[in-house]
């Protein structure tokens, strides 16, 4: 563990797996761990669910097109609030409680995240293609012992508005930026599976030569390939190696010490 001393470590924080109280005293345990171990860890989080349940709250009925959440100017607002309010102060506060130093930010504080609207055949609104990362505000943050706390909401380049960024796509952008030596991508299953339904078939590792056959073979499939497609631009763009971890889990008990770039559990995503 003592190697990833000074390494800049990306994780991708959201969804189910913040859902769960204990579940979320583990993960930023093992965050504030890691830090202190030396580790320059940077976390990116989204925040699906709690989106949802704001937009229910107000009446408004949450949209998707092939995975994406539609963005209207009201969800947008929707958004923004959640996600840099409320939710990345109260990740950022858990931090703090904990032990640790934390600085919440979002792609606007900064000029930290530019998009332009996501280009389609589909009209998803105000969903965002990253075209820019400033890393200026989050080396700041990490010189001074802060962990950055990162909401998935950038600046428009080509608007004044603010766009709604898939986290995995921002975290996997914001690594590469930062040359991290690790991308983690924390969600609810244990990495990939051959089969989804047997857990004892899960691939411990994945080059990125192999992703075409894996895709054609249905072995990744629906919400997993564009999961895999962010590992396999950051691995693309100089990250080391990208972990697809099971959230509910301890990370310190997934990354064997001595080299730390092995695997006890999930699946590790390597050039």
């Amino acid at each position: 563990m003592h190697d990833l001393s000074g390494k800049i470590i990306v994780i991708k924080y959201g969804g189910n797996a913040m859902l769960s109280k204990s579940h979320k005293k583990t993960v930023i345990g093992d965050i504030i761990e890691l830090s202190k171990l030396g580790a320059r860890v940077v976390m990116v989080h989204g925040g699906g669910p709690e989106i949802d349940s704001m937009l229910k709250k107000t009446g408004k009925e949450s949209r998707f097109i092939n995975g994406l959440r539609y963005t209207d100017q009201e969800t947008m607002d929707i958004v923004q609030m959640v996600l840099c309010g409320k939710l990345g102060k109260d990740l950022a506060a858990m931090i703090c409680r904990m032990g640790g130093k934390a600085l919440s930010l979002c792609g606007l504080d900064g000029a930290l995240m530019y998009a332009v609207k996501l280009g389609s055949e589909f009209d998803y609104g105000l969903v965002g293609d990253i075209v820019k990362i400033e890393t200026d505000i989050i080396f700041m943050a990490l010189d001074h012992g802060y962990i950055p706390v990162i909401s998935s909401v950038a600046m428009g380049q080509d608007s004044e508005s603010a766009y709604n960024v898939n986290a995995d796509t921002a975290a996997a952008k914001i690594a590469a930026a930062l040359g991290a030596e690790k991308l983690i991508l924390l969600t609810d299953v244990p990495g990939l599976l051959k089969d989804p339904a047997d857990q004892t078939t899960l691939l411990p590792y994945v080059k990125v030569s192999e992703i075409p056959a894996l895709v054609e073979q249905g072995i990744i499939s629906g919400g997993m390939i564009p999961k895999i497609d962010c590992c396999r631009d950051a691995i693309n763009q100089g990250v080391k190696c990208v972990h697809i971890l099971d959230g509910r889990k301890s990370i310190l008990n997934t990354i064997r010490t001595g080299t730390g770039t092995a695997l006890l559990d999930g699946t590790m995503v390597t050039l």
